[in-house]
Protein backbone atom coordinates (compact mmCIF):
# COMPACT_ATOMS: atom_id res chain seq x y z
CA UNK A 1 0.00 0.00 0.00
CA UNK A 2 1.27 3.50 -1.22
CA UNK A 3 2.31 6.18 1.85
CA UNK A 4 0.45 8.83 0.75
CA UNK A 5 2.79 12.04 1.38
CA UNK A 6 2.09 15.66 2.63
CA UNK A 7 0.88 18.53 0.35
CA UNK A 8 3.86 20.30 -0.75
CA UNK A 9 2.98 23.55 0.49
CA UNK A 10 3.05 22.82 4.01
CA UNK A 11 6.52 22.14 3.77
CA UNK A 12 9.58 24.56 5.13
CA UNK A 13 11.55 26.80 2.70
CA UNK A 14 14.37 24.78 3.45
CA UNK A 15 12.51 21.18 2.48
CA UNK A 16 11.10 22.90 -0.53
CA UNK A 17 14.87 24.36 -1.90
CA UNK A 18 15.95 20.46 -1.22
CA UNK A 19 12.88 19.33 -3.51
CA UNK A 20 13.88 21.91 -5.69
CA UNK A 21 17.58 20.28 -6.19
CA UNK A 22 16.47 16.85 -5.94
CA UNK A 23 13.79 16.97 -9.08
CA UNK A 24 16.88 18.77 -11.22
CA UNK A 25 19.32 16.24 -10.08
CA UNK A 26 16.65 13.27 -11.16
CA UNK A 27 15.82 15.16 -14.64
CA UNK A 28 19.56 15.44 -15.14
CA UNK A 29 19.88 11.43 -14.89
CA UNK A 30 16.73 10.42 -17.12
CA UNK A 31 13.91 10.10 -15.04
CA UNK A 32 11.18 10.89 -16.87
CA UNK A 33 8.90 13.86 -15.18
CA UNK A 34 6.44 12.23 -14.27
CA UNK A 35 8.22 9.33 -12.19
CA UNK A 36 9.95 12.29 -10.51
CA UNK A 37 6.65 14.14 -9.12
CA UNK A 38 5.28 11.23 -8.24
CA UNK A 39 8.33 10.28 -5.45
CA UNK A 40 8.54 13.75 -4.40
CA UNK A 41 5.05 14.27 -4.06
CA UNK A 42 5.06 17.37 -6.28
CA UNK A 43 3.33 17.93 -9.29
CA UNK A 44 4.35 17.46 -12.56
CA UNK A 45 4.30 20.87 -13.89
CA UNK A 46 6.21 22.27 -11.12
CA UNK A 47 9.45 19.91 -11.55
CA UNK A 48 9.31 20.71 -15.30
CA UNK A 49 9.35 24.54 -14.23
CA UNK A 50 12.00 24.22 -12.37
CA UNK A 51 14.20 22.16 -14.97
CA UNK A 52 13.35 24.57 -17.10
CA UNK A 53 14.43 27.64 -15.15
CA UNK A 54 17.74 25.53 -14.28
CA UNK A 55 18.67 24.67 -18.06
CA UNK A 56 18.29 28.70 -18.74
CA UNK A 57 20.10 30.06 -15.71
CA UNK A 58 21.59 27.98 -13.71
CA UNK A 59 20.85 27.07 -9.74
CA UNK A 60 20.82 31.06 -9.57
CA UNK A 61 17.63 30.84 -11.27
CA UNK A 62 16.10 28.35 -9.02
CA UNK A 63 12.99 30.30 -6.92
CA UNK A 64 14.28 30.67 -3.74
CA UNK A 65 11.23 32.16 -1.81
CA UNK A 66 7.65 30.46 -1.42
CA UNK A 67 5.27 31.35 -3.91
CA UNK A 68 2.23 32.03 -3.74
CA UNK A 69 0.26 34.70 -1.96
CA UNK A 70 2.25 36.46 1.48
CA UNK A 71 0.80 35.70 4.55
CA UNK A 72 -2.42 38.36 5.20
CA UNK A 73 -2.24 40.11 1.98
CA UNK A 74 -6.24 40.72 1.11
CA UNK A 75 -6.85 41.05 4.69
CA UNK A 76 -9.04 44.22 5.28
CA UNK A 77 -7.59 44.96 8.53
CA UNK A 78 -4.01 45.83 9.05
CA UNK A 79 -1.64 44.59 11.66
CA UNK A 80 -2.02 47.89 13.77
CA UNK A 81 -5.83 47.36 13.25
CA UNK A 82 -6.33 43.89 14.48
CA UNK A 83 -3.98 44.53 17.44
CA UNK A 84 -6.34 47.26 18.83
CA UNK A 85 -9.28 45.29 18.51
CA UNK A 86 -7.78 42.24 20.06
CA UNK A 87 -6.44 44.54 22.79
CA UNK A 88 -10.22 45.73 23.57
CA UNK A 89 -12.15 42.79 23.55
CA UNK A 90 -9.13 41.76 26.36
CA UNK A 91 -9.60 45.02 28.58
CA UNK A 92 -12.45 46.51 27.68
CA UNK A 93 -17.12 45.52 27.73
CA UNK A 94 -19.22 46.07 25.08
CA UNK A 95 -21.35 48.25 26.91
CA UNK A 96 -18.88 50.78 27.74
CA UNK A 97 -17.89 51.19 24.25
CA UNK A 98 -22.10 52.02 23.49
CA UNK A 99 -21.97 48.55 22.00
CA UNK A 100 -25.76 46.76 22.75
CA UNK A 101 -24.06 43.05 24.46
CA UNK A 102 -23.10 42.13 27.46
CA UNK A 103 -21.02 39.46 26.18
CA UNK A 104 -18.36 39.92 22.96
CA UNK A 105 -20.21 37.71 20.26
CA UNK A 106 -19.30 38.16 16.81
CA UNK A 107 -22.24 40.66 16.22
CA UNK A 108 -20.86 43.00 19.06
CA UNK A 109 -16.80 42.53 17.45
CA UNK A 110 -18.27 43.16 14.28
CA UNK A 111 -19.47 46.29 15.72
CA UNK A 112 -16.45 47.14 17.67
CA UNK A 113 -14.96 46.64 13.68
CA UNK A 114 -16.61 49.21 12.12
CA UNK A 115 -15.89 51.33 14.89
CA UNK A 116 -12.45 51.73 14.54
CA UNK A 117 -11.49 50.83 10.90
CA UNK A 118 -15.38 52.03 9.29
CA UNK A 119 -15.12 48.64 8.02
CA UNK A 120 -18.71 46.31 7.69
CA UNK A 121 -17.38 42.93 7.98
CA UNK A 122 -19.31 39.88 7.87
CA UNK A 123 -20.26 37.99 11.00
CA UNK A 124 -18.42 34.37 9.09
CA UNK A 125 -15.34 37.15 8.41
CA UNK A 126 -15.61 38.07 12.08
CA UNK A 127 -15.30 34.52 13.43
CA UNK A 128 -12.04 33.84 10.98
CA UNK A 129 -10.46 36.76 12.71
CA UNK A 130 -11.27 35.64 16.45
CA UNK A 131 -9.92 31.93 15.54
CA UNK A 132 -7.08 33.82 13.82
CA UNK A 133 -6.32 35.51 16.81
CA UNK A 134 -6.68 32.87 19.47
CA UNK A 135 -10.13 33.21 20.46
CA UNK A 136 -12.91 30.52 21.34
CA UNK A 137 -16.38 30.75 21.89
CA UNK A 138 -17.65 29.69 25.63
CA UNK A 139 -20.35 29.69 27.56
CA UNK A 140 -20.39 31.90 30.33
CA UNK A 141 -20.35 31.36 33.83
CA UNK A 142 -23.19 33.44 35.53
CA UNK A 143 -21.78 34.96 39.03
CA UNK A 144 -23.14 37.87 41.40
CA UNK A 145 -22.15 41.27 40.38
CA UNK A 146 -21.69 41.97 43.90
CA UNK A 147 -20.12 37.98 45.35
CA UNK A 148 -16.96 38.17 47.46
CA UNK A 149 -15.30 35.19 46.41
CA UNK A 150 -13.40 35.28 49.73
CA UNK A 151 -16.37 34.68 51.78
CA UNK A 152 -18.58 32.17 49.24
CA UNK A 153 -14.80 30.04 49.71
CA UNK A 154 -15.15 30.40 53.66
CA UNK A 155 -18.95 29.79 52.89
CA UNK A 156 -18.69 26.16 50.80
CA UNK A 157 -16.03 24.66 52.91
CA UNK A 158 -18.33 25.39 56.54
CA UNK A 159 -21.43 23.62 54.45
CA UNK A 160 -20.30 21.32 52.03
CA UNK A 161 -21.96 18.37 53.54
CA UNK A 162 -25.54 20.20 53.06
CA UNK A 163 -24.46 21.51 49.82
CA UNK A 164 -23.99 17.87 48.62
CA UNK A 165 -27.17 17.01 50.31
CA UNK A 166 -29.01 20.23 48.85
CA UNK A 167 -27.36 19.09 44.91
CA UNK A 168 -28.93 15.27 45.55
CA UNK A 169 -32.76 16.85 46.12
CA UNK A 170 -32.30 19.36 43.18
CA UNK A 171 -30.59 16.98 40.53
CA UNK A 172 -33.26 14.42 41.83
CA UNK A 173 -36.44 17.29 41.16
CA UNK A 174 -34.85 18.40 37.92
CA UNK A 175 -34.61 14.93 36.69
CA UNK A 176 -38.69 14.04 37.85
CA UNK A 177 -39.56 17.08 36.54
CA UNK A 178 -37.97 17.29 32.83
CA UNK A 179 -37.13 13.47 32.38
CA UNK A 180 -33.04 14.50 32.57
CA UNK A 181 -33.27 17.22 29.66
CA UNK A 182 -32.41 20.68 30.36
CA UNK A 183 -33.71 23.19 27.75
CA UNK A 184 -32.11 26.12 28.74
CA UNK A 185 -28.98 27.34 26.80
CA UNK A 186 -26.83 30.50 27.51
CA UNK A 187 -25.48 32.43 24.81
CA UNK A 188 -21.88 32.55 24.19
CA UNK A 189 -18.85 34.53 24.10
CA UNK A 190 -15.60 34.87 22.13
CA UNK A 191 -12.34 35.37 24.69
CA UNK A 192 -9.23 34.00 24.39
CA UNK A 193 -8.59 30.39 25.08
CA UNK A 194 -6.23 30.95 28.37
CA UNK A 195 -9.06 33.08 29.95
CA UNK A 196 -13.23 31.80 31.20
CA UNK A 197 -15.99 33.54 30.02
CA UNK A 198 -18.10 35.48 32.93
CA UNK A 199 -21.03 37.05 33.10
CA UNK A 200 -22.60 39.48 35.44
CA UNK A 201 -25.47 38.76 37.36
CA UNK A 202 -27.71 41.35 39.36
CA UNK A 203 -30.07 39.68 42.20
CA UNK A 204 -33.40 40.60 40.23
CA UNK A 205 -31.91 38.52 37.08
CA UNK A 206 -30.75 35.27 39.63
CA UNK A 207 -34.79 35.46 40.55
CA UNK A 208 -35.77 35.61 37.17
CA UNK A 209 -33.47 32.58 36.36
CA UNK A 210 -35.94 29.83 36.54
CA UNK A 211 -34.60 28.49 39.90
CA UNK A 212 -37.69 25.96 41.20
CA UNK A 213 -39.33 28.15 44.23
CA UNK A 214 -39.05 24.43 45.92
CA UNK A 215 -34.91 24.32 45.41
CA UNK A 216 -34.87 27.86 46.86
CA UNK A 217 -36.46 27.27 49.67
CA UNK A 218 -34.10 24.53 51.07
CA UNK A 219 -30.83 26.51 50.31
CA UNK A 220 -29.28 26.38 53.33
CA UNK A 221 -27.95 29.76 54.55
CA UNK A 222 -24.89 31.13 54.97
CA UNK A 223 -23.15 31.09 58.28
CA UNK A 224 -23.26 34.30 59.90
CA UNK A 225 -20.67 36.55 59.43
CA UNK A 226 -20.93 36.14 55.63
CA UNK A 227 -23.26 38.24 54.42
CA UNK A 228 -26.23 37.63 52.02
CA UNK A 229 -23.15 38.49 48.98
CA UNK A 230 -21.45 35.18 49.98
CA UNK A 231 -24.85 33.34 49.01
CA UNK A 232 -23.70 29.62 47.18
CA UNK A 233 -24.22 30.45 43.23
CA UNK A 234 -26.98 28.25 41.90
CA UNK A 235 -24.97 26.49 39.31
CA UNK A 236 -22.14 25.70 41.70
CA UNK A 237 -25.11 24.17 44.05
CA UNK A 238 -26.72 22.33 41.26
CA UNK A 239 -23.82 21.37 39.22
CA UNK A 240 -22.13 18.09 38.53
CA UNK A 241 -19.46 17.26 41.01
Amino acid sequence: MAIELPDGRCESDDVLEALRLRAVHARGLGYAVGDIAAILGVREEAVSRRCSRYDRGGRAALPGDRTGRPIGSGRLLDGQQEQSVQRTIETRCPQELAIPSALWTRQAVRELIHQRAGIRLPTRTVGEYLRRWGFTPQKPVRRASKQDPKAVAEWLAANRQRIAQFRRVVLRYLTDTTNGRGNRQRSRAWVSVSRSATCRASASGRARSGTPSAARARCPPPSAGTGPDASCPRETIGSTP
